[in-house]
């Protein structure tokens, strides 16, 4: 299979290597960014690292929720470690190549990650669903084998979706120009390389990830205008303030992936915005993975008690 590959790579494309032109080309920021980037690399991992062990080590955040959030923290943990190493060292080397082979393989990452982060966050919807509507059977119908079914999906559902993606740029024909105006190997600044008209191909891929995104936007809104309509129906004031505490993180990520994803593509393909679109795409790539596990330690108690725990037995 391999072998395979390396020769359909040989065969369809005249390209060995990519230049990636980066964040900027000011060499004045260089090393102002090299820092910023490095110290939320380093938050990323440790956030996520620690979240994760954190869920592991204590089992009263062994329950649906929390096993959501620890595949959550795993995704954007491995997530950061596609671009941002490759990224850093960009801003310290003079040239700044990938291989074609290189290119694709994190193009395929990529994919693998940011469609699997989509289809876990809707996923999550459907666990807070079931958690705030139906109470009495959430340990029922949340059961660990539907759990397990439900990040099966999520992974295979982002594995066949990067394999589509990857299958479909290695075969296409690239011209001699191999700077790619991104800092990393994404579908739509590489299909600007292609030799032919890129309409047909923007078109198949704007479809192919449209579908993705309404049917888990449609999912995520129907299980949260369940969960409106049972909150309005509710008598206490403590069963609202309950309900909305443990919607709100999920709330906040949703925003923030979904958000800043719509505004890096759904936009004119001009040279200005892809400027533009570079400069969002740093939010759901550096962002999110870095903001996620401090949206649901800052705002969990749950959280907060398991690092309490976890802080005496380290220090007893």
């Amino acid at each position: 299979m391999p072998h395979m590959m390396q020769m359909t790579m040989k065969n369809d494309s005249s390209v060995s290597e990519f230049f990636l032109m980066g964040l900027t080309d000011q060499p004045e920021l260089q090393l102002p960014l090299f820092i910023l980037f490095l110290v939320n690399y380093t938050v990323t991992v440790m956030g996520n690292l620690s979240l994760m062990n954190l869920i592991c080590l204590n089992s009263n955040l062994h329950t649906p929720m929390y096993f959501f959030i620890f595949n959550l923290s795993f995704i954007d943990f491995c997530y950061s470690l596609v671009f941002t190493p490759k990224m850093l060292m960009s801003f310290v080397l003079e040239k700044n190549t990938i291989s074609f082979r290189g290119c694709m393989t994190q193009l395929f990452f990529f994919c693998l990650f940011v469609n699997s982060e989509s289809y876990l966050l809707t996923a999550m919807a459907y666990d807070r669903y079931v958690a705030i509507c139906q109470p009495l059977l959430y340990k029922v119908v949340m059961s660990p084998k539907l759990c397990c079914l439900l990040i099966f999906g999520t992974y295979s559902m982002g594995l066949i979706s990067a394999l589509f993606h990857t299958s479909f740029m290695i075969r296409l024909r690239f011209c001699d120009s191999n700077i790619i105006n991104h800092y990393m190997c994404d579908i739509f600044p590489l299909l600007r390389l292609y030799c032919s008209n890129t309409y047909v191909n923007e078109l198949v891929s704007s479809v192919v990830v449209g579908i993705a995104i309404i049917l888990c936007c449609l999912i995520i809104f129907i299980s949260y205008a369940l969960i409106l309509f049972n909150i309005i129906h509710m008598s206490s004031g403590k069963g609202w303030s309950k309900a909305l505490g443990t919607c709100g993180s999920h709330i906040i990520t949703v925003c923030l992936f979904y958000g800043s994803g719509l505004l890096a593509y759904v936009k004119p393909s001009s040279a200005e915005t892809v400027g533009q679109g570079k400069f969002f795409s740093v939010f759901y790539t550096f962002l999110v993975p870095m903001l996620n596990p401090l949206i649901y330690s800052l705002r969990n108690k749950d959280v907060k008690l398991a690092v309490k725990k976890t802080w005496k037995r380290l220090t007893s």
